[in-house]
């Protein structure tokens, strides 16, 4: 018996499937219709999909993947939707930017189908109107955008076709996951002018890249030589400081030493025959000094007795005893200075 009703029941599906006008079918409806199940009582869905089912033309429950009971006769699968997720090609189509630049673009979309009870009733093809939408969303967002920005905005663009699609296809049941363009052509005059845009902004790069480079390398050129005079002038301050330095040493070494000799002719004076010292020294300075005569001048002053030696250095150790006993306190050198400088009188005057 149940054999039997089987049997009843799957002819009658088959000759209600072979009844469906085909000006009404879709080439979607087609493909489902042709691999629709039959009403065995018994049936095992498969994973990743989900079978509508009808009782008595109106619709009853959804199959959940695994084993499932239905009547015959009464209940009829009219729809089986799959949850896996779909790859749709939009074609390629034309598009005018907002520059009135026309472009031919195409992409792909993938899409799952979220509620199976939406695909099936809120939609006659729910793949051909998500293409449908897909392709009217893209020319609405690329007339908003200028060609140059097409091509560096296209995440953008996707994101933005992806939310329009969405908002419209909540009524179906359909998600839209992703979109994605594949090609934009544009035209050949266009692609042209792109090129040449393209070669002028390199060589602007290269021109600027250039003189940017003759800006550096004089710049540097100018701190280099700034830096060598800064360094230069600093060697030459410090080489003053320290020829100064030497210099001012040598003065304090000379006055040291000269002091020294200052003391030690003043000790030496107080010592025993220190006058008969003093008389040949003198006398040394006085033979030393005629000897420089007419060296450096060639006017010659000469002392009326420029032989008598010893007559010269009495009057200066007498000019000498004077100045002790007037100034005994009074250093040698300067009492030898003034010697030296009566000397000088004397023989002038003579």
């Amino acid at each position: 018996m149940l054999r039997t009703l089987c049997r009843t029941g799957g002819a009658l599906l088959q000759q209600t499937q072979r009844t469906v006008p085909r000006l009404w079918v879709t080439p979607a409806q087609q493909r489902w219709a042709s691999s629709l199940p039959m009403n065995t009582v018994v049936l095992f869905v498969p994973q990743q999909e989900a079978w509508v089912v009808e009782r008595m033309g109106r619709f009853h429950r959804i199959l959940e993947p695994g084993l499932n009971f239905l009547i015959p006769l009464l209940d009829r699968i009219r729809y089986v939707q799959s949850l896996k997720e779909i790859v749709i090609d939009v074609p390629e189509q034309s598009a005018v930017s907002l520059d009135n630049v026309t472009l031919q673009i195409d992409g792909v979309l993938y899409l799952r189908i979220l509620e199976p009870f939406k695909a099936s009733y809120g939609v006659e093809d729910p793949e051909y109107a998500v293409t449908q939408l897909a392709q009217t969303t893209m020319r609405s967002e690329l007339g908003k955008l200028t060609l140059d920005k097409v091509f560096r905005e296209r995440e953008s663009l996707n994101s933005n076709i992806v939310h329009s699609i969405n908002q419209a296809s909540d009524d179906w049941g359909i998600r839209c996951l992703r979109y994605e363009i594949k090609d934009i052509h544009v035209p050949p005059r266009v692609k042209e002018s792109m090129q040449m845009q393209v070669e002028a902004e390199r060589k602007k790069r290269a021109t600027v890249l250039e003189s940017e480079g003759t800006r550096e390398a004089a710049i540097n050129v100018a701190e280099g030589r700034k830096q060598a005079q800064i360094l230069a002038s600093e060697g030459q301050k410090a080489e003053q400081i320290n020829k100064a330095a030497g210099e001012a040493s040598a003065v304090l070494a000379k006055a040291e030493a000269k002091s020294k000799a200052i003391r030690m002719l003043s000790d030496a004076l107080t010592e025993q025959n220190g006058n008969a010292a003093a008389s040949l020294s003198v006398a040394e300075q006085y033979v030393s000094a005629f000897s420089n005569l007419a060296k450096e001048s060639n006017t010659i002053l000469l002392p009326s007795n420029t032989g008598d030696i010893s007559g010269m250095v009495t009057q200066a150790m007498s000019i000498y005893g004077a100045l002790a006993k007037t100034s005994p306190k009074a250093a040698p050198e300067v009492v030898e200075d003034k010697n030296e400088e009566h000397v000088n009188q004397s023989t002038s005057s003579q």
